[in-house]
């Protein structure tokens, strides 16, 4: 029975996300840096091979099962980039918000402004017990941003089933529909089987 959980991740929120999903379980989640990880080089050419890295490091360095997951926004007029390399694409143009004056003269006039954002994680769970699991929340580029909610790409991501970006909803339905919470309910299921 799993009753402890690495995530290989810095980041606060993500952390405290995962935990409450994972908490009525009885697992606890440790953050990277309460677990004393080593950043680990995104040399992957997929998602999944980049969360993989960092799980299998993360649990190399600690013997313990860890989660890592890799994400980012395909825009469909662009090839499906900045894809796998989003958060550089970002750094190079800028930062948030001047990266989406670079998105929005890429596309041009293009009259697909379909994108999703995806998310893969990985759990290991030991030397021959690797995981993936894989979320996705469709929708499209809005012609400009909006919102207060500025993480990343949300100020210009309009998902399905809605006239307004994940920069104006509220976090708790973003949380509900964004394509970690897609892969977390995939994690959650897997973990409740097992």
């Amino acid at each position: 029975m799993l009753t402890k959980l690495v995530l290989a991740s810095h980041n606060a929120h993500k952390i405290e996300e995962v935990q409450a999903i994972l908490s009525p379980l009885g697992i606890t989640v440790i953050g990277a840096t309460e677990a004393g990880l080593t950043d680990v080089e995104e040399t992957g050419t997929a998602f999944e091979e980049n969360a993989l890295l960092k799980a299998r490091a993360g649990y190399a360095q600690t013997g313990l099962p860890t989660l890592a997951d890799d994400s980012g926004l395909c825009i469909n007029a662009l090839g499906g980039a900045p894809g796998l390399y989003s958060a550089r694409f970002a750094q190079k143009h800028g930062g948030y918000p001047a990266v989406f004056n670079t998105v929005w003269e890429q596309m041009g006039d293009n009259p697909d402004r379909t994108a999703y954002f995806i998310c893969c994680m990985a759990l290991v769970t030991g030397p021959n017990s690797e995981h993936l699991f894989i979320g996705k929340m469709t929708g499209r580029i809005a012609p400009e941003a909006s919102g207060t909610h500025l993480f990343g790409y949300d100020p210009i991501f309009i998902p399905d089933g809605y006239d307004v970006t994940c920069g104006v909803l509220d976090s708790d339905i973003k949380n509900k529909i964004s394509h970690r919470a897609k892969a977390l309910e995939k994690l959650l299921a897997y973990l409740k089987q097992s």
